[in-house]
């Protein structure tokens, strides 16, 4: 179902887990949306916890700047953008 990450909830407990090692599990706009996916699953759902990890070395590099969202070489690239779209809406998910 999720190409970026792995999310699964089992007695009560959700999993999130980042899966791009190859990038050191760096955010891209395909990996936003499947989170956002996720954490609506998870609104939905009866877990009670949520574990967050992810493979590789790496837990997290941060925003993947090959993504063409935040490229600095793509014409269309727009950093606060990206901010405003993906990472503010993932902050301030609640439940």
């Amino acid at each position: 179902m999720y190409q970026t990450i792995i999310f699964s909830i089992t007695d009560g407990l959700a999993t999130l887990t980042l899966n791009r090692p190859e990038r050191l599990n760096s955010f891209t706009t395909e990996m936003h949306q499947e989170i956002q996916q996720a954490l609506q699953q998870l609104q939905d759902s009866e877990a009670r916890c949520l574990l967050l990890n992810a493979n590789g070395r790496g837990f997290c590099a941060g925003q993947d700047l090959s993504d063409e969202s935040v490229n600095p070489n793509s014409p269309t690239a727009d950093i606060g953008g990206a901010i405003e779209k993906y990472y503010n809406p993932l902050i301030k998910v609640t439940r």
